[in-house]
């Protein structure tokens, strides 16, 4: 088994890697077309040049067989010149092996060209493409953003009058539900949109009709004192005549109505005040129009949103969606309904009192109310300022009164006015008017609360019991 084997002895190759392996090859199987993808290892393949080498010496032995284990161990049997068999192991194993595996697999698979392989290594490779893919879908998410958020900052004015009267139409659309299902006049719904539009028009002429006069009455008297105030400024007796022996204020008005920029400053504050006026109007009757339009057709509107949510949950959606709503109209009522008590108890305490003008204070004090947390204490300051007109206790004594109806409205009222509208947490309140009115000004202060019960119906309803089931 040494030299004498001659040509039929067989040739031994080290096949070792970095994982095991095992490999059975045959000299007849063999051939000089083996390529470094016929020996696979764990840790790697073995060299095409080596690979070469095994064919080389597999076809130089005629008739002979040659093994290799794992190991780099080859055992070798000749039926040609010389009979003979032979194992080569430095560890003395008999079996060629010295560890041999204790779970052997019985059924290995084999190779297609011979050899039986039992370990592979699969490489993947990632297309440069995929990565620009990504990157590019990133900057263009990134610019569509960026435009997204220019759009909205150029017409947030815009987008203030669409909400305003959105949440209009939203407020009004219980009046209009219930007139379409009472039973004893039937209507359909533009005629109950008609209807609740004549009687809101009628509410803002009673609001013209009140406010208006008392104002041209004192611009009217305004006017009529101008003679007997410049008279009282040349007569140094008088206070206004101090005035102006001491700080000269009329000459100063003169120069200051003489210099150069004065026409152009007046012309301009004319123009300036007139275009305020003209936005004013416009927006006023964008905000109606857009209000009947929601109103007439807010089921319509509602139905096509409702079918953007995935069939499986829609009713779900769909019940939640008309539980805020309804929410949000009845929360309007309930303010409603408290800004006319305000009102009403500031028209009777000015006319017990002897303030002028009893019925603008009480539109006005109603309107104010409408805000929530701030606006009746505003409305409390302003009629408190006009009650110093008439005299310090008097001004003291409506101080007092609206503290004691503004806690009255906080504690009695506004808990049995809203216990069926929204039931949010003060501090919640106050939080939710203050970024509203930072956001969006008086609008914002107006949308603040049912916003914030709306997003406490979803936390309830959805997000608590989401979070419960994981």
């Amino acid at each position: 088994m040494n030299a004498g084997a001659g040509e039929g002895a067989a040739a031994s190759v080290d096949a070792s890697a970095a994982g095991n392996t095992a490999t059975d090859l045959t000299a007849t199987d063999l051939t000089a077309d083996v390529t470094a993808t016929d020996v696979t290892t764990a840790g790697g393949a073995v060299g095409a040049g080596r690979s070469a080498e095994i064919g080389d010496r597999a076809e130089s032995g005629a008739g002979s067989t040659s093994g290799l284990d794992t190991n780099g161990n080859s055992s070798s049997s000749s039926n040609g010149d010389g009979d003979s068999t032979g194992n080569s192991n430095p560890n003395g194993n008999p079996n060629g092996n010295p560890n041999p595996d204790p779970n052997p697999d019985p059924n290995p698979d084999p190779d297609p060209n011979g050899a039986q392989v039992t370990g592979q290594v699969t490489l993947t490779f990632t297309s440069p493409g995929s990565y620009f893919t990504w990157a590019f879908g990133l900057a263009a998410g990134a610019l569509s953003a960026y435009f997204l958020v220019r759009v909205i900052a150029h017409a947030g004015s815009v987008l203030t009058l669409v909400l305003l009267a959105a949440f209009l139409a939203v407020s009004l659309n219980p009046i209009v539900t219930a007139l379409t299902h009472q039973r004893r006049v039937p209507m359909r719904r533009g005629t109950a949109v008609l209807v609740v539009g004549l009687l809101v028009l009628g509410l803002v002429a009673g609001f013209l009709a009140v406010i208006v006069p008392p104002v041209a009455n004192e611009v009217t008297q305004l006017i009529r004192a101008i003679p007997r105030v410049l008279q009282e400024i040349q007569d140094k007796s008088t206070f206004l005549g101090r005035i102006e022996a001491k700080y000269h204020v009329v000459s100063k008005v003169q120069a200051a109505l003489s210099s150069r920029g004065v026409g152009t400053s007046a012309v301009t504050g004319i123009l300036g005040a007139g275009k305020y006026v003209l936005s004013w109007l416009t927006s006023t009757l964008a905000v109606v129009s857009l209000t009947i339009y929601f109103l007439a057709g807010l089921p319509g509107i509602v139905s096509v949103a409702y079918r953007t949510v995935p069939a499986s949950r829609r009713d779900r959606v769909r019940s939640l969606g008309d539980e805020i709503l309804t929410q949000v109209g009845r929360y309007m009522l309930g303010s409603a309904l408290n800004a006319s008590i305000a009102g009403f108890a500031t028209w009777i305490w000015t006319m017990s009192w002897g303030i002028q003008y009893p019925a603008a204070l009480g539109l006005m004090v109603a309107l104010m109310d409408m805000i929530p947390v701030i606006g009746s204490t505003i409305g409390g300051a302003i009629v408190t300022l006009v009650a110093l007109t008439v005299s310090t206790p008097v001004a003291i004594a409506t101080l007092a009164f609206y503290v004691g109806f503004r806690l009255t409205e906080d504690y009695l009222l506004l808990p049995k006015v809203m216990r069926h509208a929204v039931d949010v947490p003060p501090i919640v309140t106050v939080v939710a008017v203050l970024v509203g009115g930072s956001l969006l000004g008086i609008i914002g202060a107006l949308v603040a609360i049912p916003t914030a019960a709306a997003l406490k119906l979803i936390t309830v309803e959805v997000l608590i019991p989401r979070l419960e089931r994981r």
